[in-house]
């Protein structure tokens, strides 16, 4: 077997087991609950408000399709719809069952390659988005203490240390993507160089060719770096669409809980907190950060509302936006890549 697939079929199994652990961890703290009586939470909340938080889960997908066709189409590569929700769904599956949140780069680069994309322009277009995407949740995080100046300090210390080192770490990994986009030769120099160093080890052969297809490479890269840093209009783009996405899915605890408990004036609190909960958990190194997410939703909810009810919260919202959310991915990942391949 191969050990790339070898290694996607064993976090996949790991995340599952870690989520199943999960779940079970957090219906044995709530010993009120259990999966029959989420069941009757759920088919007893009010309709509209919960298909609003349905629809606003998946708009997080579609959101980053549209965001990755506005970057392409800025840069000359104009795509369907159809094709960005395959780039997106990629991302947002494979992202969900690796320990790490970019892990789904690659399989959205291998979709944008197969579709006839050039690979520089592939990876100047995915390295913006995803300083993008980190960028939005930076600037979400200051308006969500713009909105509640006293939210932060109602979570836990464990929970302000995981906020806060979230938002030095994305901050600092917005300005490494920023940089990487401007100053591409240093990243393709040091890549020659560890290619050469291979070749001179024997673990590499033919190193010529691979050579003059990383000039290749990074000519296209370069020709893309340039377009985006000339153009404000794709950057303004690209920047409003992944605020846009990570808004989609921080509000869905917010239309959850009305759906359940009907008290809209809480609506800006919360999603306040949703905020700092993301940055608190993004970019923890466990698949989907399964269990830390729920950890910092259940710490944060419980301050404005019972415990029992932060439980049910985080169950139903991480649900949406999470389990389902992934695995509707995976699914349309799946027919993609089938369907693709039956093209062929």
């Amino acid at each position: 077997m191969n050990k790339s697939v070898a290694k996607k079929i064993f976090w996949m199994c790991f995340t599952l087991a870690l989520s199943v652990l999960t779940i079970w961890a957090l219906l044995k703290q709530n010993q009120s609950m259990s999966i029959p009586k989420l069941i009757e939470l759920v088919s007893g909340a009010d309709t509209k408000w919960m298909t609003a938080a349905i629809v606003s889960a998946f708009c997080y997908v579609v959101f980053e399709a549209i965001a990755l066709c506005s970057i392409l189409k800025g840069i000359g590569y104009k795509q369907r719809l159809r094709d960005g929700l395959i780039y997106s769904t990629s991302d947002v599956y494979f992202s969900a069952i690796t320990p790490s949140a970019t892990g789904g780069q690659p399989a959205s680069a291998f979709f944008m390659l197969k579709n006839g994309i050039p690979a520089g322009a592939t990876s100047a277009s995915l390295i913006l988005n995803l300083m993008m995407y980190n960028a939005s949740i930076v600037f979400l995080g200051i308006i969500a203490i713009i909105i509640a100046p006293r939210g932060f300090f109602e979570f836990k210390l464990s929970s302000k240390i995981f906020i806060g080192l979230g938002f030095i770490g994305l901050t600092v990994l917005s300005l490494f993507f920023f940089s990487v986009l401007r100053g591409s030769e240093k990243i393709f120099a040091l890549i020659r160089r560890f290619l050469r160093f291979l070749h001179s080890r024997k673990i590499l052969h033919r190193l010529e060719p691979r050579l003059e297809k990383l000039d290749k490479i990074e000519e296209d890269y370069e020709n893309c770096s340039k377009l985006i840093a000339g153009k404000t209009t794709i950057m303004v783009e690209a920047f409003f669409w992944n605020v846009v996405q990570r808004a989609s899915q921080i509000i869905v605890p917010a239309l959850v809980y009305i759906s359940m408990e009907g008290h809209s004036r809480l609506t800006p609190l919360l999603f306040s907190k949703q905020c700092l909960i993301t940055i608190g958990y993004n970019y923890v190194p466990i698949p989907g950060a399964l269990g830390i997410a729920d950890y910092l939703m259940i710490d944060g909810f419980s301050s404005i509302m019972s415990k029992d009810m932060a439980f049910n919260l985080d169950m139903v919202s991480r649900g949406l936006t999470f389990y389902i959310c992934v695995t509707l991915s995976g699914v349309i990942t799946l027919i993609g890549y089938l369907k693709g391949r039956n093209k062929k």
